[in-house]
């Protein structure tokens, strides 16, 4: 089974995450692009009892970062994890988006992922 690892920028929190996600989008919305700092957040999710972690995380939102460094790491619900695939240690390579939300607010600039499936808002 593919153990991958990830941390935040200074170190204190790190976590690994068993197996292949269940899917792995991009986000445009106004949230993650605050939070990020970015014009998107690239992410996967996987079921919940797929991540382990070591090191003190603080919440806004569901959203877990570093309370350190402030790195976003990951967003813990009851049966999902989602993982911001930039905390990665190693760039996923292998991972492509299978899907893109919130494409009402994608930049201009910023051309659609080809092989993704598009969604004007949330997926649901």
């Amino acid at each position: 089974m593919k153990i991958r690892t990830g941390s935040c920028l200074c170190g204190a929190v790190a976590y690994e995450v068993e197996g292949e996600p269940l899917r792995v989008g991009l986000c445009h919305c106004a949230d993650c692009r605050k939070s990020s700092g970015s014009a998107f957040v690239f992410f996967a999710v996987w079921p919940r009892p797929a991540l382990s972690h070591s090191g003190e995380i603080v919440s806004f939102a569901g959203r877990s970062f570093c309370p350190v460094c402030g790195s976003r790491l990951f967003w813990l619900r009851d049966d999902e994890v989602e993982i911001r695939l930039g905390s990665l240690d190693s760039p996923p390579t292998d991972l492509a988006p299978s899907y893109e939300v919130w494409i009402k607010r994608r930049e201009l600039w910023l051309h659609p992922s080809s092989a993704a499936n598009h969604f004007a808002e949330d997926a649901h």
